[in-house]
């Protein structure tokens, strides 16, 4: 009888959290992004010297792989492989704000980058309606990247 008290005092304690652990919707966490590029040393220069990224440790250590800081437990994984540069549409874009639009500008035009507003039109910006300043251009593998001065 005491080993049955037992077991029932030990079902009656796990059971509710085992029936919990199984309904309950898995929440995931964003980890990185991967972009497969042409060439490394073109794509570095691009996302750390024009974006201002900063570089993390990377495990593979290749020579074929480069990793980002995109923020607490987020990267950009950027892999070379690619054998051609692709035609992406905008709303495939990877987005990244900055204190200003128009000092970012300067950078673009001192690397001999275009760029142009959300109708297409070259060397303009769109004003989203809660006032967010924003343009878009490519990487050099055809990504589209979109800047933006919002604020947190």
């Amino acid at each position: 009888m005491k080993k049955l008290l037992c077991t029932l005092a030990f079902v009656s304690i796990l059971l509710p959290a085992f029936a919990q652990s199984i309904t309950d919707k898995p929440k995931g966490s964003f980890n990185h992004l991967a972009i497969y590029v042409m060439d490394l040393k073109k794509s570095a220069s691009f996302y750390g010297d024009i974006i201002g990224l900063d570089t993390i440790p990377e495990p593979f250590h290749d020579g074929k792989h480069i990793w980002y800081d995109l923020g607490p437990r987020m990267s950009l994984h950027v892999i070379e492989g690619a054998t051609k540069r692709e035609v992406y549409p905008r709303n495939h874009h990877l987005c990244f704000s900055v204190p200003s639009v128009d000092v970012f500008v300067e950078v673009l035009k001192k690397n001999n980058f275009t760029w142009e507003n959300m109708k297409g039109e070259k060397m303009k910006f769109t004003i989203r309606p809660d006032g967010i300043k924003q343009l878009w251009f490519n990487d050099p593998d055809g990504y589209w990247i979109e800047i933006n001065d919002a604020k947190e």
